[in-house]
């Protein structure tokens, strides 16, 4: 990292970071800033606000050239950037945020502005998502009464390309040219020195939001200019030190706003008083609105209950209306209530959300107690059968639409982690590459469904590393994305530039994918508002779902119930059509005998992996493995071999995790994977190849099926 203490001179460029419990992610803006200042006479400066996730410890070891100021209390963002703007020597002076990203070229693209216009005061550059897309607030316009309207009226959401109405965040403008405006982003802001010496640095009323807003505010009214430069990026992962923090973010952005509009528009009390008041009523709109989201779910169950009440009448009287009028608010309010109490008691609204078996045990247990309660109340007892009835749908139907949602991936931000996996490409074919894909192997828990490598050219397409084929180079990794339905995109930034990795990003920013990079250490994956760790896997806990009572009665009691189904249903037409065959092959239907004696299961472990263990069919003190599976999580790799670790991976993740609702979704990978996969990883989609695939054979895949949620919840 470039420093001063090198250099009697002053510095060219001092750059100022504030950081709160974001380790991985400052680890990975250093990086990037110490290539981008790679020719460029300056220093850095560190300013920890009493982290606790070893910030300062890293900074210290792996940056020494660092200048290191760590407080022992939170400052806040203000007063941590002024207590760094004192030391600061630069002629010109970079605010930056931790959670960021720059291009090799970013500072001296700056710097080279500055110096060919001498009347910008400050400037910030284009900042990208971690998807591609265009940060708006990283140019806006002051809350004038008019900008002020359309934004809290919703009128500049309405309209953003008008003039008129897109003001405040200038969407009426290009994002790809460069121009004065009044405000940039508080993550990216350049300032000459002597611009700070005359404005003063930072206001320290602003804790967290509005300082930037402020501080362009002050600069301007100097008589300097603001402006945007788009020749330039950076990516800004947004809000990372916020979700680490315990500030109440809605709160503290609201008194922000109302700070800016008391110290510079009070000399207008009228439109000072309406903003203010305007501010104050979105402010409690906004935290309404976030401690709402819990109850809407409630809502839902609610809603449900009634209608399997409903049909439970329609059913059993053949008829609605049949009960006395007086008794529906009773019989229509009570059921729902004691169900949505007994979910909410059991956890369902708030960590367990999108828990199945929850919710079904609840329900289940919920009308047991209606049933009972109508044998106390004898004036509501109108008819058990409806109650019956309606306790079936209800314990049927509220489990169900969760489940739905974890199937189509919208119940949570990780629900892409449920049955499908989340489908991962590598790019990178180097061996960090390489050993990426072997940490993803064997952490099930993450869900990474890795289908293939990204070469940085078509070359090497078609070609297999570690048993998956490069599916693509970067020059075609759009088509890629669209043709396999990726949902994640992992770089590997030892084989690429940070250049390289913006321009993949900015061309298939419309593509809904997920980036993340991986730093050289490969010990995390940082993405957009997370990071993963690819560290071993951590202590095993004692408790295990597979030993605990219910889950057996409930594994044995759906094996006997599905085994029974099939065996009905399916098993003599499979059975008789094998023998007319002469086929002497066994398959999942013809063993399913064994499931309804007893003597395997229909989800499990392998034969193998049972006999591997010690002879009372157990692995390390006390873990029972169950009884060997017709499929289960290692079945479902196929034909790729695993290594012993590989498959202890997943036999301690599914004895820890097993529950009725993982079983199910092993069942249905299981069969979607009998009818065949509908994307070819191993296809050539090289559009030199005329776009028409070329078939590869390749080995079975699947990935950690179940979202880091299930490990405290099914």
């Amino acid at each position: 990292m470039p420093s001063t203490t090198r250099h009697r001179t002053a510095p060219q460029l001092s750059v100022v970071i504030v950081n709160y419990n974001v380790r991985e992610f400052l680890h990975h803006a250093l990086v990037s800033l110490q290539k981008a200042m790679k020719g460029i006479r300056g220093e850095v400066i560190v300013v920890d606000n009493a982290s606790d996730d070893g910030s300062v410890e890293m900074v210290r070891k792996r940056f020494p050239s660092v200048h290191l100021i760590a407080s022992k209390s939170n400052l806040g963002f203000a007063k941590a950037n002024n207590l760094a703007l004192k030391r600061a020597r630069g002629k010109y002076i970079l605010l930056i945020n931790p959670d960021t990203l720059v291009q090799e070229d970013t500072l001296e693209v700056m710097l080279k502005f500055f110096e060919e216009n001498q009347d910008v005061g400050l400037a910030g550059c284009k900042v990208l998502n971690p998807d591609g897309s265009f940060q708006l607030p990283c140019r806006r316009s002051f809350p004038t009464p008019w900008v002020a309207f359309t934004k809290i009226s919703g009128l500049a959401a309405l309209l953003p390309k008008s003039r008129l109405f897109g003001q405040y965040n200038l969407t009426y403008l290009s994002p790809d040219e460069t121009y004065e405006i009044d405000a940039v982003s508080g993550s990216f802001m350049m300032v000459r020195r002597k611009v700070c010496e005359q404005v003063g640095g930072l206001d320290e009323e602003f804790f967290m939001y509005g300082e930037d807003l402020d501080w362009c505010y002050r600069i301007q009214k100097a008589g300097w200019k603001n402006y945007y430069v788009h020749s330039t990026k950076i990516i800004h992962y947004k809000g990372e030190s916020t979700k680490r923090s315990n500030l109440d973010e809605i709160r503290t952005f609201y008194h922000a706003m109302h700070l800016f509009v008391k110290k510079h528009l009070s000399e207008s009390s009228l439109f000072a008083a309406v903003i203010g008041l305007a501010i104050s009523l979105a402010s409690r709109v906004a935290m309404l609105k976030s401690h709402l989201r819990p109850l809407a779910v409630a809502i839902i169950d609610f809603l449900l209950v009634d209608l399997s009440l409903l049909v439970g009448e329609l059913l059993w009287f053949g008829t609605f209306m049949r009960l006395p009028v007086h008794a529906y608010p009773i019989v229509y309010t009570v059921p729902a209530v004691i169900v949505v109490a007994s979910l909410y008691v059991a956890g369902v609204y708030t960590h367990q959300r999108m828990s199945v078996t929850r919710t079904m045990a609840g329900t289940f247990l919920s009308f047991v107690f209606v049933s009972a309660l109508v044998f106390f109340f004898k004036d509501y007892g109108f008819s058990r059968g409806v109650t019956i009835i309606s306790g079936f749908l209800s314990t049927l139907w509220l489990p169900l639409w969760r489940f739905s949602l974890r199937l189509g991936g919208r119940s949570t931000p990780e629900s892409r982690k449920s049955l499908f996996g989340r489908r991962t490409l590598i790019v990178g074919t180097d061996k960090s590459a390489q050993e990426l894909l072997r940490r993803l192997r064997t952490r099930v828990t993450d869900g990474y469904d890795v289908l293939g490598f990204i070469d940085v050219n078509r070359r090497r397409i078609g070609e297999r590393v570690e048993g998956l084929p490069i599916v693509g180079s970067t020059e075609n990794i759009g088509k890629v994305i669209h043709d396999l339905k990726v949902n994640d995109v992992i770089f590997s930034t030892q084989m690429l530039s940070y250049s390289d990795i913006l321009s993949v990003i900015s061309r298939t920013r419309e593509q809904t994918v997920n980036f993340h990079l991986v730093p050289n250490t490969l010990e995390v994956i940082i993405g957009k508002g997370s990071v993963d760790s690819l560290d071993e896997l951590p202590l095993v806990q004692i408790s295990y779902n597979i030993e605990k009572s219910t889950n057996r009665v409930l594994k044995r009691t759906f094996d006997f119930a599905v085994s029974s189904l099939l065996l009905i249903s399916v098993f003599p037409f499979v059975y008789f059509k094998r023998k007319l065959s002469g086929s002497a092959s066994s398959g999942f239907i013809l063993k399913l005998p064994s499931v309804l004696s007893g003597t395997e299961s229909l989800v499990g472990p392998p034969t193998h992996a049972i006999s591997h263990a010690n002879s009372d069919g157990q692995v390390g003190p006390f873990l029972s493995l169950g009884k060997p599976g017709l499929t289960g999580l290692i079945q479902l790799q196929g034909n790729r071999p695993l290594t012993p670790r590989e498959e202890e991976q997943y036999n301690l993740y599914y004895a820890k995790n097993q529950s009725l609702a993982l079983d199910i979704e092993i069942l249905l990978k299981t069969m979607l994977q009998r009818r065949g996969p509908a994307s070819k990883p191993g296809e050539d989609l090289s559009p030199a190849h005329g776009g028409e695939a070329v078939r590869h054979k390749k080995s079975r895949r699947t990935s950690a099926l179940f979202q880091r949620a299930a490990e405290k919840g099914d």
